[in-house]
């Protein structure tokens, strides 16, 4: 599995950097998984919603198994985070390019209100965080408010910022199977995941 994990200027580091440790852990442990670190355009670094710097490992590939859209910046007026990158509108066509490749988008806290804007939501159950919980709703999806992570085959949503790690788990579990979740959960000593929401059935 090849996955990225989007970063931007005023991304939420938690966000990101969660699911990129399980996924990385995932690796360590004998996974079949490969992660990085990835922003639109080129850039030798970003600087996190609490002045965390990252620098990413590559620009966005346009084929990829899993994208992952961190949030941050969304309710707090800033210039940067999740809200200017839905109203620039560059990282929402390319996640909706990504998805149409076939890549599994996954996001986490509000996250997902730029993947509403990929217009990937509409329709379907999901998740955020509960400051954006009626922004998601007004978006066209169907909220699950009580979840953590809500799996809708090729969407995934995770609730607010530490609900990463349960996504991350979640992804693991689905792809790589139970055990090597198990262990990555063992080593990272979250002992208590949340379960997926599936409401398909799948």
């Amino acid at each position: 599995m090849r996955a990225a994990v989007v970063v931007f200027d005023g991304v939420d580091e938690l966000d990101a950097l969660g699911p990129y440790e399980v996924l990385a852990t995932a690796r360590e442990l004998g996974g079949e998984v490969v992660v990085r670190l990835a922003t639109l355009r080129p850039a030798e670094w970003v600087r996190g919603a609490h002045d965390v710097v990252l620098r990413p490992h590559e620009v966005l590939p346009e084929r990829l198994d899993l994208v992952v859209v961190p949030g941050g910046g969304w309710n707090d007026g800033s210039p940067t985070g999740a809200r200017a990158e839905v109203a620039a509108g560059a990282l929402p066509a390319a996640i909706a390019a990504r998805h149409a490749a076939g890549a599994t988008v996954a996001s986490v806290c509000t996250g997902a209100m730029i993947v509403a804007a990929a217009g990937l939501v509409a329709g379907r159950p999901g998740i955020t965080h509960r400051s954006a919980h009626h922004d998601l709703v007004a978006a066209g999806a169907e909220l699950r408010p009580n979840a953590r992570v809500v799996d809708d085959g090729d969407l995934l949503t995770a609730g607010g910022i530490t609900a990463g790690i349960d996504l991350g788990l979640w992804i693991v579990e689905r792809e790589l199977g139970l055990d090597l979740a198990q262990r990555v959960a063992a080593e990272l000593e979250h002992e208590r995941r949340a379960t997926a929401v599936r409401p398909g059935g799948a």
